[in-house]
């Protein structure tokens, strides 16, 4: 990628680094916009991959784009960081329509809120569920309810510590002895 033509657009406002190979972009939440149009009109990033959150405890979720380059093969990832208290950020659909599912399934899954998005409605929980199951500080209700369905932990059945199989080390003839003796 060409930073010098992202600088001369943005200054300081973007922070450019490498990530296992992938060159990474932050910007403010004001900047989002901007940048997304940016590397689609003019540096050539016309296909969108994926949006995301990540939630930051203990006070901000990073959104995170995916967008390539076809005719140069070259990915980036943009990123911006909205607070946790007042998490809106615009929406990136009017720059890439793909943006439509990725921002609904982010904002019902973190509560990031896409301000000026078409149909921000939930996508994938059943109606009426309530809170947002990405977050780090989301309670599972089902574990709380009930134990966990699967096998217990060493130790928790109540039958005292598993017992490892009985063998000689590597290289002792078998009859140099049992292993109990």
């Amino acid at each position: 990628m060409n930073t010098a033509e992202l600088s001369a657009r943005f200054g300081d406002r973007a922070e450019v680094s490498e990530s296992y190979g992938d060159t990474t972009i932050d910007v403010a939440p004001s900047d989002w916009i901007e940048l997304l149009t940016f590397v689609r009109d003019d540096l050539g990033y016309a296909f969108f991959d994926w949006l995301t959150g990540v939630d930051e405890p203990p006070d901000a979720f990073l959104v995170v784009a995916h967008v390539y380059n076809p005719a140069a093969g070259e990915r980036l990832l943009l990123r911006t960081r909205v607070p946790r208290a007042d998490p809106h950020l615009p929406t990136a659909v009017g720059v890439y329509r793909g943006a439509n599912w990725h921002e609904r399934e982010t904002y019902e899954m973190f509560g990031v809120i896409f301000d000026g998005h078409p149909y921000l409605v939930p996508l994938l929980l059943p109606d009426g569920f309530e809170g947002h199951p990405l977050r780090k500080d989301f309670i599972l209700a089902a574990r709380v309810a009930k134990p966990w369905p699967g096998a217990k932990e060493p130790g928790e059945s109540g039958h005292g510590a598993p017992s490892r199989r009985k063998t000689l080390p590597p290289g002792v003839p078998a009859d140099w002895g049992t292993p109990d003796a």
